[in-house]
């Protein structure tokens, strides 16, 4: 049936903070009404929630498709490989309740023919954005799936291969990171002006603009360059935040890329150069986290999923490390719905649940504003209105 009623549930309203016992009911993709005391039209469908909570779908505005989230990644697969890991990613994102990604490096442009095959319906997967190959320099973090280029023409050229691939996005790498052997996360590497020339270049084409960026040097070359969203971010200072509010940067920390390597270490095979790296940064992150917090920058919910025990079912646990860094239960859902909507460009129909918009929903078990961790158990996943998952 088209018109679906989901009803005797507790639904969370993130833009107006409140949770009350309602109901939804759903034309096709689209919610049509929202409300306390709604009758069910004749016909509908009846979806009895038995008593559980209706959230917005979350968002995961960093992940990698393509990877399994293996401790020590080997970079090695067939496309025909990645292709079947990238379903089963997608698989489990939806089963966790996360219902639109923004992908941020992917291989070989599986995630572009992924994406648009999902946008004819059919599949088990979330709405999505992705961003073909990150664009790096020469050996640079990321090089083994990127597009390596130097310069500011090359770096011009390497975004309009993306652009032209389909990117919704156009990737850069600002600084060094963590899973890569032979650079560190506070070395700049892409430099301003080849920042500048890629960025250039995407929003020509309409499309927008994120960097893998983790120390200041690179990440000030970024924000200065035009970026719109710092991935990661382990140093910042008040120039950085200020710059970020008045530019309207988002900052996607990916608090859960650290934590699973930090908890795994070596004894679970992660390779001791990238447990070193986190190590030496974890402190300095959470830091600035807080402080970007207190400051009033726009934080939106990326996991980097695909990293070392960052597999894609642990969506929602990005809230949970975002509440122990002293962020609220509100704010939490928030970035994981309406900001991450706002930095994808679709809060104009995704991330609330209200009349017009499209019905991406996450029901779980219990009340994650009285208790965050609730957001790890989600029972039932709605995409433009139809029940992909179900427990």
């Amino acid at each position: 049936m088209s018109v679906k009623f989901f009803t005797n549930c507790n639904v969370v309203d993130v833009v107006n903070e409140k949770v009350y016992a309602g109901s939804v009911l759903v034309d096709g993709s689209t919610i049509k009404e929202v409300g306390e005391n709604l009758a069910c039209p004749e016909g509908a469908q009846v979806i009895d929630l038995g008593g559980k909570t209706l959230v917005p779908g979350f968002f995961n505005c960093h992940t990698h498709m393509c990877l399994a989230g293996d401790a020590d990644p080997k970079y090695n697969e067939t496309d025909a490989q990645l292709t079947m890991m990238a379903l089963k990613n997608l698989k489990k994102l939806v089963n966790s309740g996360c219902t639109f990604i923004r992908d941020v490096g992917g291989m070989n442009y599986i995630d572009v023919d992924i994406r648009n095959e999902a946008a004819k319906g059919g599949m088990v997967a979330p709405d999505m954005q992705v961003s073909g190959k990150c664009i790096c320099m020469t050996g640079g973090h990321g090089w083994s799936m990127g597009r390596e280029a130097d310069g500011p023409d090359d770096c011009r050229k390497a975004a309009r291969e993306q652009l032209r691939a389909g990117a919704d996005w156009v990737k850069v790498m600002a600084t060094g990171g963590v899973m890569t052997k032979g650079v560190e996360p506070g070395s700049p590497q892409l430099n301003e002006d080849e920042l500048r020339a890629a960025i250039e270049e995407a929003h020509k084409a309409g499309a927008k603009t994120c960097t893998h960026a983790q120390g200041m040097t690179g990440i000030k070359n970024a924000l200065r360059a035009g970026i719109d969203s710092i991935e990661h971010g382990f140093f910042m200072d008040d120039w950085c935040f200020d710059w970020m509010k008045e530019h309207n940067v988002f900052f996607v920390p990916t608090l859960a890329a650290m934590y699973w390597i930090k908890v795994n270490g070596t004894e679970a095979g992660i390779p001791e150069f990238a447990v070193r790296k986190v190590e030496n940064t974890f402190d300095a992150h959470i830091d600035t986290f807080q402080r970007a917090y207190k400051a009033g920058v726009k934080i939106a919910l990326g996991t980097d999923a695909g990293t070392p025990f960052n597999t894609h079912d642990k969506t929602a646990y990005e809230m949970i490390l975002m509440t122990r860094a002293g962020m609220s239960n509100w704010d939490a859902l928030r970035a994981g719905t309406l900001v991450s909507a706002e930095l994808c460009s679709v809060k104009d129909t995704l991330g609330s649940i209200e009349p017009g918009k499209r019905a991406n929903f996450a029901v779980l078990a219990k009340n994650p504003v009285e208790d965050i961790e609730a957001v790890m158990d989600c029972r039932m996943t709605v995409v433009g209105g139809e029940v992909l998952y179900e427990a």
